[in-house]
């Protein structure tokens, strides 16, 4: 049986886009090493 996390437990890390931080997703579980922005819409608009 799966063990339940808290939401706390969970790493988060910086967008380099808009500054804010994001937690890990289960979409991300297999690429969380490269995952660097908190959305699709940041990573369309990442700064230059």
């Amino acid at each position: 049986m799966a063990r339940m996390r808290k939401k706390a437990d969970l790493p988060s890390k910086i967008c380099k886009a808009c500054g804010l931080p994001f937690n890990w997703r289960k979409k991300w579980a297999r690429d969380w090493d490269n995952v660097t922005y908190c959305s699709e819409r940041c990573r369309r608009n990442k700064p230059m």
